[in-house]
């Protein structure tokens, strides 16, 4: 199969790689780092002056009317560049969910902010304990409205976010989504920061006023956010590899280049192998999502990816840099961060293993009766 980005797609790949490209320098993410909000504000600011922001978007509602393969190329370059902006939380996660099942006044009433830049999304599907698909949060009718009871848990983004969707079940069919305000009665907030040191929030819901978000859906939601942390995963294992084969063709011990030993070859060739297959099953799958086919198994052989093989390569990377792989004032240690944070994000390698024997154990019982 052939993978390869087509024309529009690799003119979208083109004009986000020259956004992030000189503006998300580590000087830039230390500064960021530095401070409370953690966003670079103003690359958010240059990503919808190019109306990336509204890539994915219907043209009904602003947007260019593409879907989730051209966020997929977005992604990959902003992971390349470990770029701290929510772009998977607001326009793949919330605006795409909301474009599809809102309602003609919920959809003007957020959609036009995620275009021009001046609204933040994200969504609430991680708890404690229970799967994303079956979450253990409960929504219960208050006359038109409803009400929330619940725990969620590592909110990306949640602290610079205008609206959350909230998974939660109802007892009246599949799982739904809610959309719930940051200051909404009944839900209570800490902040907390993520492994790669984005700020999240832990949220405890008690009666938390919310309205529901069309029918189901959760499911969709998923499988957008499990596509966008693949893609996300490809940039930023790719330039780790990158990074690091640079490094050792530069770095000298004992008189000759790393590169020219062959221990650090191997090690270096593993990565760039793993990365190659990571690489291929991640848009494999993003494929397959976008031609509206099965995607559940793909998605979650790409995050199985992403969990088991992208830890070896973080790991290969740092390695090979030695001492300078602790310094953080070297760019390879933000690389290892990420790594972690999207190898455990919705579910790590063994949860994806099950989800796959689940899968496998269901359709061989499909076809033996």
């Amino acid at each position: 199969m052939d993978f390869s980005f087509d024309e529009v797609q690799e003119d979208v790949r083109g004009l986000a790689r020259k956004l992030v490209e000189g503006r998300v320098t580590p000087s830039r993410l230390r500064e960021l780092e530095a401070g409370l909000d953690r966003m670079d504000r103003d690359l958010w600011a240059e990503l919808a002056e190019a109306n990336l922001l509204g890539l994915c978007l219907p043209e009904r509602d602003g947007g260019s009317g593409y879907g989730i393969l051209e966020a997929t190329v977005v992604l990959e370059e902003l992971g390349r560049a470990v770029a701290p902006v929510p772009f998977l939380e607001t326009v793949v996660l919330g605006a795409m969910t909301l474009a599809e099942l809102g309602t003609d006044e919920q959809r003007a009433r957020w959609l036009p902010g995620v275009v021009d830049g001046s609204t933040v999304l994200t969504a609430a599907l991680q708890e404690p304990v229970a799967d994303p698909l079956a979450p253990a949060t409960t929504a219960r009718r208050d006359g038109t409205a409803w009400r929330l009871d619940g725990e969620k848990v590592a909110v990306p983004w949640g602290p610079v976010a205008d609206g959350l969707l909230v998974s939660a079940t109802t007892g009246e069919g599949p799982a739904g989504l809610f959309v719930v305000a940051p200051d909404a009665a009944g839900l209570t907030a800490q902040r907390t920061e993520s492994t790669h040191r984005q700020p999240q929030l832990n949220l405890a819901m008690d009666g938390a006023a919310a309205e529901a978000l069309g029918d189901g859906g959760l499911a969709g939601l998923y499988r957008r956010a499990l596509a966008g942390m693949c893609a996300v995963a490809v940039g930023v294992f790719s330039e780790a590899v990158r990074i690091t084969a640079g490094y050792i063709s530069e770095r000298e011990q004992f008189g000759k280049p790393l590169a020219t030993f062959q221990g650090a070859t191997l090690m270096a060739a593993d990565a760039y192998i793993e990365t190659s297959g990571l690489t291929l099953a991640a848009r494999s799958a993003a494929w397959r999502l976008a031609e509206g086919r099965p995607a559940d198994d793909e998605l979650a052989i790409a995050k199985f990816w992403v969990a088991d093989a992208g830890q070896r390569i973080a790991h290969r990377c740092q390695h090979l840099h030695g001492g300078m792989g602790v310094d953080v004032d070297y760019p390879i240690h933000r690389y290892f961060l990420w790594a972690k944070e999207l190898e455990l994000t919705l579910g790590g390698a063994t949860a994806q293993l099950l989800r796959l024997g689940a899968s496998m154990a269901e359709e061989a019982t499909c076809t033996s009766t």
